[in-house]
């Protein structure tokens, strides 16, 4: 009934610590289980990074999960993010890649458009892109973020979300970054009941969720090649994204 959570590798052993000191104190607030370490092993006989153990808790990655009823699983993730969405403290883990404008993200984003070419429709792609960065950027205050809020970190079982997993990306910024995740694992028909959730989305922080989730669906898809799961996440995002309207 535990699992141990070992980094790999040195850029990852900042993102345990990051979990073993924010979870502890966001987890009672949250209306899904998070994994709040149990036990903190710390450097020591041969392994040189903090490490956790969790609790194990059961299920499947919804990515490969059918929900009984979308909706229903979209306004429980929704919820969730609602309550995880408040303003953050000043020493929340910073963190480059989450949470951060949209620009930030264009040079990397223009590159996997070019290069992923022969397997995605480069012109639609290009225009959503663009149309998401020519949106107001994010001018609140930073919230708390999961910060890597993908199918593969959402667990359900018998047909439900039961719990969110692997809060290493944990940051504070725009709200759109974890709200891409209508995108990746929702139908069109959910979505709605997902935004209603969250709490007051205006369309700016719409639009650049979808942003958001077209940029790292391209990033899945370039990354994958030895991970289908993934690279399956990725292309069902892009679809989903460019069949929305603008």
């Amino acid at each position: 009934d535990l699992v141990v959570r070992l980094p790999r590798r040195q850029a990852a052993a900042g993102l345990v610590l990051h979990e073993q000191r924010w979870l502890p104190v966001l987890a009672p607030s949250l209306p899904l289980p998070v994994p709040v370490p149990v036990r903190i092993g710390r450097p020591g006989e041969g392994f040189p990074w903090s490490w956790s153990i969790c609790a194990w808790m059961p299920g499947e990655r919804a990515a490969t999960l059918t929900f009984q009823n979308p909706r229903t699983e979209a306004d429980r993730l929704g919820s969730f993010l609602r309550v995880l969405h408040q303003p953050a403290p000043p020493d929340a883990p910073a963190n480059p890649f989450r949470g951060t404008p949209l620009a930030d993200r264009s040079g990397p984003t223009r590159e996997r458009l070019a290069a992923l070419e022969p397997v995605i429709d480069r012109p639609a792609l290009t225009a959503a892109w663009d149309a998401a960065l020519a949106i107001e950027p994010y001018a609140g205050a930073p919230v708390w973020l999961h910060g890597d809020l993908h199918p593969a970190n959402v667990l359900g079982a018998d047909g439900r979300i039961v719990a969110v997993i692997d809060f290493g990306d944990i940051t504070a910024g725009d709200p759109a970054t974890d709200l891409a995740v209508a995108w990746m694992l929702f139908p069109a028909a959910a979505r709605p009941a997902f935004r209603s959730a969250a709490g007051t989305i205006d369309e700016p922080t719409w639009g650049r969720a979808r942003g958001w989730a077209l940029s790292l669906a391209l990033a899945y898809v370039a990354s994958s090649a030895d991970n289908p799961a993934m690279a399956a996440i990725g292309h069902r995002t892009l679809a989903h994204g460019l069949a929305d309207p603008a």
